[in-house]
C-alpha cells in the first residue's frame, strides 16, 4: 500500500505521515529532507541555490545516509529547499530515488508536495493536508521559539506565504492536490483528530479496492 501525503509547510503533512506509518508498519520518506539536503550541499560547496548545474549535480551525488543530519530541520533551510525545488533537474534527479522507496515490499509512505501528481500518481491512498497560512505560521512560530529560535510570527507568516507562491507557481511539479486526493484541512484539527480522520479515509479507500 502506497499513501501519498502532500500539502504546504507547516500543515501537519509530516507528523501525519509519520503516525500513519507507524500505524500501519509502513516505511516512512519525508520527501523534503532530500531537497533541503541538496540546499546544505550546494552551499557546503559554495555553489549557488539557483544555478541549476551546481544544484542538479549536488542532487545526482546526494547521499541518503545524510538525511539524518539535524541541520536539516534548522531555520532557513526549508526555504532554500524550495529554491533548488523549482529547478527540473533536481525535481529529475531525485524522482527515482522517491519511486524506488515507494516500490518496496508491501508499500510505503511519502509526504512532500508532488506525491500524489507526479512521485506516485498511482498511489492507493491520497492525502492533501493544508492549513491557512495564518494557522500554519503559528505552529512554526511555535516550533522554532520552543528551540531558542529567535523570530517573529510576522516574519514566519510571510516565509509561509513566500514557500506557498514559490512552490504553487514553479513550472515543474507545483504544489497542488492530485484530482482524487482526499483533503484534510487541519486548521482546527490537533494531531490526534487529523490522525483518525487519516486514518478512516485509508481504511475506506483499501475498503473500496478490496471489493472492486
Amino acid at each position: 500500500m502506497i499513501i501519498a501525503i502532500d500539502g504546504p509547510a507547516a500543515s501537519g503533512k509530516g507528523t501525519l505521515a509519520k503516525r500513519l506509518a507507524d500505524h500501519f508498519g509502513l516505511p516512512c520518506l519525508d520527501t523534503g529532507l532530500l531537497y533541503r539536503a541538496v540546499a546544505r550541499d550546494v552551499r557546503a560547496r559554495g555553489g549557488a541555490l539557483d544555478d541549476p548545474a551546481a544544484a542538479a549535480q549536488a542532487a545526482r551525488i546526494l547521499d541518503p545516509a545524510s538525511l539524518d543530519d539535524p541541520a536539516l530541520r534548522g531555520y532557513g533551510i526549508g526555504d532554500a529547499a524550495s529554491i533548488v525545488g523549482r529547478i527540473p533537474e533536481v525535481r529529475a534527479a531525485l524522482l527515482q530515488f522517491q519511486q524506488d522507496f515507494a516500490a518496496q515490499p508491501g508499500g510505503a509512505v511519502l509526504d512532500g508536495r508532488d506525491i500524489g501528481t507526479v512521485v506516485c500518481p498511482h498511489a492507493d491512498v491520497k492525502i492533501f493536508v493544508t492549513a491557512t497560512p495564518e494557522v500554519r505560521a503559528e505552529r512554526r512560530f511555535l516550533e522554532r521559539t520552543a528551540r531558542g529560535e529567535a523570530t517573529s510570527y510576522e516574519a514566519v507568516l510571510d516565509d509561509i506565504r513566500r514557500r506557498d507562491e514559490r512552490d504553487a507557481e514553479r513550472s515543474e511539479a507545483p504544489m497542488r492536490p492530485a484530482d482524487d486526493a482526499v483533503l484534510l484541512e487541519t486548521s482546527n484539527l490537533d494531531i490526534e483528530a487529523a490522525f483518525n480522520t487519516a486514518v478512516g479515509v485509508i481504511s475506506r479507500k483499501v475498503g473500496q479496492r478490496g471489493r472492486s
